[in-house]
């Protein structure tokens, strides 16, 4: 790839020619080569594996990927949110390297590797609150959802899980149980696990009792009329919450509702467990979005950005609850790969050397303002909505009715994709899209970016009204990270 990409800090990974400016289309999308991998893709993956762009990539750093064609795109997908230090981040790629030299795989349960305490201390250490923690790493989000599920019944001795409508907490058995959505999660994959309740998450936009002022305490209401008709409480083991939701449209809950839920959990001896596989590791403008509620969860959920895109997850938790199960009861053979840990220290260093958690308040702050302009000058954007740096606008056809713009949120996605700008979208009603940018992300980029984004806004909504365009960063504001 011959072009120069600038991290937050200003350094230069340099891979080619500067003098090219992002993005580059050298052929409309999908092009000859991504065509041909995508007809053996036909033939050898499963249609269930569905991909938002039909782009082949060949190599990628910091907030830039190219694909198989040349093409080379602004990516505001972030690997739905696993790149927060960016791609191939030079110092986290070393760390890889120098321990993939040493050994790659020992199993924890055989022999554990140094690396997997020390960034279990680094994990346990970075949750605020009093208790002492403990971390239990593992393969994946869902992976860790499941083990939070089983530590909670061990620790409490019931049986139940009450979790949120809307919610996504990932596809294996138990954690697509809990998932509050059926489409395209679950449709078809039943039976499923039983002792699992849903009630609703304050959605405000969507909630005909939203009061400006705080939660209208419809929610909780729920939550305890579940309690007398549903299950009762000493038989609830865990209340599983994301702090924002993030396949459900970035759905960021009323200041008061997580102390809430945090207060109801206590009362009745019922274990809080924050999923924070999307919301972790500075997204939010805080290392963890439970801080914005000044709350302590007893178990905490991360994974995606913590090793940065390899394959690695963590669950983190009062350290009376995680020692409940026996010895045995709790592992897998690939949990704390010494490679995988090896990229999440580097990850930990990165965050604090290069301040990326303000840097994601920053890049949030800026991206807020441009949409809200947006918001003030086309219809089509009913909604603008985020905390720190993982934002969205969710797209309807009136404001009135607040009818789900589903297909134009397809086309704006497909036509900044043409210009070079790789965008997902979330929801319910697949009308929401969200920005996961990299927190290495530079001024630069998300001008570049949010300016894409407002052009196929307009074109999909027609003549803007009201104010003029405030697509460009304040130039007087913080420019690297």
């Amino acid at each position: 790839m011959e072009t120069s990409m600038s991290g937050a800090n200003g350094a230069d990974s340099s891979v080619g020619r500067a003098s090219e400016q992002l993005p580059l289309m050298r052929v409309s999308p999908p092009g000859p080569h991504a065509q041909a991998i995508q007809t053996e893709r036909e033939r050898w993956v499963p249609r269930g594996v569905s991909t938002y762009h039909a782009i082949y990539p060949v190599q990628a750093r910091g907030a830039e990927i190219e694909d198989a064609d040349g093409n080379r795109y602004l990516d505001f997908a972030g690997g739905i949110g696993a790149m927060n230090v960016g791609h191939s981040h030079p110092q986290v790629v070393e760390a890889i390297q120098r321990q993939a030299a040493r050994y790659t795989h020992t199993c924890a349960h055989v022999a554990m590797p140094e690396l997997y305490v020390e960034l279990a201390r680094r994990l346990a250490e970075s949750v605020s609150g009093t208790a002492p923690k403990k971390t239990l790493l593992v393969n994946s989000g869902a992976e860790a959802v499941e083990n939070a599920v089983k530590i909670a019944r061990a620790a409490t001795g019931r049986p139940a899980v009450i979790a949120f409508e809307n919610g996504f907490h990932g596809r294996t058995l138990l954690a697509l149980t809990l998932t509050g959505r059926v489409r395209p999660y679950s449709v078809g994959f039943g039976p499923f696990v039983g002792e699992v309740y849903h009630v609703p998450y304050p959605y405000c936009y969507r909630c005909p009792t939203a009061r400006p002022d705080g939660c209208c305490g419809a929610p909780l209401a729920t939550l305890s009329r579940a309690l007398e008709t549903q299950v009762a409480a000493e038989q609830v083991a865990a209340v599983l919450v994301e702090p924002v939701q993030g396949e459900g449209g970035f759905v960021v809950p009323p200041a008061d509702f997580l102390p809430a839920l945090a207060a109801f959990c206590r009362e009745r001896q019922i274990l809080l467990i924050v999923d924070e596989v999307q919301t972790g590791f500075g997204r939010t403008g805080r290392m963890w979005a439970c801080e914005h509620a000044s709350i302590e969860p007893d178990l905490l959920l991360t994974a995606k950005s913590l090793a940065a895109g390899l394959p690695l997850a963590a669950v983190i938790g009062r350290a009376d609850i995680m020692d409940v199960p026996a010895p045995g009861g709790l592992g897998g053979t690939y949990g704390g790969n010494p490679v995988a840990c090896a990229a999440a220290l580097a990850v930990l260093d990165v965050f604090e050397r290069e301040g990326l958690v303000a840097r994601a308040a920053y890049l949030g702050a800026s991206t807020l303002t441009v949409m809200q302009g947006w918001h003030e000058r086309l219809p089509l954007v009913g909604e603008v909505r985020g905390l720190g740096a993982m934002v969205a606008i969710e797209l309807v056809r009136s404001r009135q009715t607040r009818e789900p713009a589903t297909s134009e949120a397809a086309m704006v996605v497909a036509k900044c994709r043409e210009r070079g700008l790789l965008l997902i979208k979330a929801g319910l009603y697949d009308n929401v899209i969200r920005l996961l940018m990299p927190l290495v992300t530079t001024d630069e980029q998300l001008t570049t970016g949010l300016s894409i984004l407002e052009s196929a806004l307009v074109e999909v909504a027609g003549p803007a009204t009201g104010a003029a365009s405030r697509t460009p960063v304040d130039s007087g504001s913080r420019k690297e990270g």
